[in-house]
């Protein structure tokens, strides 16, 4: 019946391949149960409703995804998107939290109109060949810079970014953190990083998962033997699930169904929404560009097949997931862990969102592991993202220098949708004063798309 269902020889794949990339994506992506409520609760939000919320929102938009596109792509609230709902949308603007959530609401609903009448569609259609794959390579390197974030591996300096030392780490945040704390997590961060890309070499069947399980293993085992102390304070927990608390699920009631619609017609919420939209939108299409590029998913014309069921899937989970309680759900750049792992249809994300789904009773254990041992694995799919840069055409300038504009503008302004902006508006600037437009025969969309990147850059 799985085979019937999802085509999985059509795609060059068996069961046991997609559950271990299912798990994967979810492994990489599971610190959103933990963050996700973190930053929503800054927001005046319940914590516990804000995790039920995301688990359950996490659920519905990767099964929306496996359903109607059957592709192996992970959909949970949007990191970025969730930090603007809060410290911009709430504590800076000043709305409410069911503002905000309508705001939310109104641009899944948007996002709707436009997945069902093709315009999302036609601009990830309207995107040239070489650029798809320099925002493949950009997300590469954007992942890449996440994972040594999380890992503390890069941290905050005098030059902006350093390597990591307990000494400038305390002297960047005001703590005094030690090498029994967050040093032992840099070190075995590394050491993650290494055993990886070992399992990569040889070949290792679910190398990223078993990078994750083995790093958290070596933590434990610091831990246990007194090389790794918790200190909550600063962020570092004890890495053995805490199952003290039960395994109840946390009420939904204080969030769920809470918009606030009296505020829909002011000029800023418009400008609210339109953030939100602009943001969900590239980042998106970004994410669909880069990972479905690196599957080989897309078609002789760089075409991705059934993108209306990906767009759709990502917009109904949106409206869902205001609904529920939570910011943006959106597509995950993390599923390309997943499809590193060998995934190509939506028996990988059924698998993930089952795990969402077991999250909610199981949440000590998930909870668990920690960013330090995820870390190796997005460092590792960056480098398999990386790889797409051999399928630029770099002879060709008025190519290759959007492409590397692109590619550097995703870390270095750490947002996917900026990358895309950037891309296009040198993609149709240098060609357009070189004289290569004719040549090129750039589309109409691509030259709207650089107008209005343009416009928001002036005004907002």
């Amino acid at each position: 019946m799985l085979e019937k269902f999802f085509k999985l020889s059509d795609n060059g794949t068996d069961v046991k391949t997609e559950v271990m990339a299912g798990i994967t994506t979810f492994m990489t992506m599971a610190y959103i149960l933990a963050v996700n409520p973190s930053i929503m609760a800054a927001a005046g939000m319940d914590q516990g409703a804000v995790f039920t919320a995301t688990a359950l929102a996490s659920l519905i938009g990767t099964l929306l995804m496996a359903f109607l596109a059957n592709y192996p792509f992970a959909l949970a609230p949007g990191m970025g998107l969730n930090a603007y709902f809060a410290y911009t949308v709430v504590l800076g603007m000043g709305y409410s939290w069911q503002v905000a959530l309508t705001a939310v609401f109104a641009e899944g609903i948007i996002f709707i109109i436009l997945s069902l009448t093709n315009v999302r569609e036609a601009i990830f259609n309207a995107i040239p060949q070489n650029l798809k794959a320099a925002v493949s390579v950009g997300i590469g390197l954007f992942i890449a810079f996440i994972g040594l974030q999380n890992a503390k591996i890069v941290i905050g300096g005098s030059t902006l970014l350093q390597l990591f030392s307990v000494e400038n780490y305390n002297l960047v945040n005001g703590v005094e953190a030690s090498f029994q704390d967050v040093g032992i997590t840099v070190l075995l961060a590394i050491i993650g990083i290494i055993i990886t890309g070992i399992l990569v070499i040889r070949n290792i069947k679910g190398n990223i998962l078993w990078g994750i399980l083995i790093t958290w293993v070596l933590g434990i085992i610091c831990q246990l033997a007194g090389l790794y102390v918790p200190n909550p304070e600063l962020g570092f927990y004890g890495l053995l699930p805490d199952f003290s608390a039960g395994l109840s699920v946390p009420s939904l009631e204080p969030i769920f169904g809470k918009l606030d619609f009296s505020n829909v017609f002011s000029l800023n919420f418009i400008v609210v929404i339109f953030a939100f939209l602009f943001v969900d939108m590239f980042d998106t299409i970004g994410t669909l560009i880069g990972v479905s590029s690196k599957a080989n998913m897309l078609d002789e014309e760089g075409k991705l097949p059934h993108i209306k069921g990906a767009l759709l899937a990502d917009s109904v989970a949106t409206t869902a997931g205001a609904v529920l309680g939570t910011s943006t759900t959106t597509t995950f750049v993390e599923s390309a862990s997943g499809v590193s792992e060998g995934g190509r249809t939506g028996l990988t994300a059924v698998t993930t969102a089952i795990l969402f789904g077991l999250a909610l009773f199981l949440s000590p254990i998930f909870l668990a592991i920690p960013s330090f041992a995820t870390a190796p694995a997005l460092v590792v799919v960056g480098f398999y993202m990386l790889t797409n840069v051999v399928n630029i055409d770099f002879n060709d300038m008025s190519e290759a220098i959007p492409c590397y504009i692109c590619i550097i503008a995703m870390p270095f302004f750490y947002s996917i949708s900026e990358g895309i902006s950037m891309g296009v508006i040198s993609y149709v600037a240098l060609n357009l004063i070189t004289g290569k437009v004719k040549e090129k025969k750039i589309s109409i969309l691509m030259y709207i798309l650089a107008v209005l990147f343009i416009l928001k850059y002036m005004f907002l």
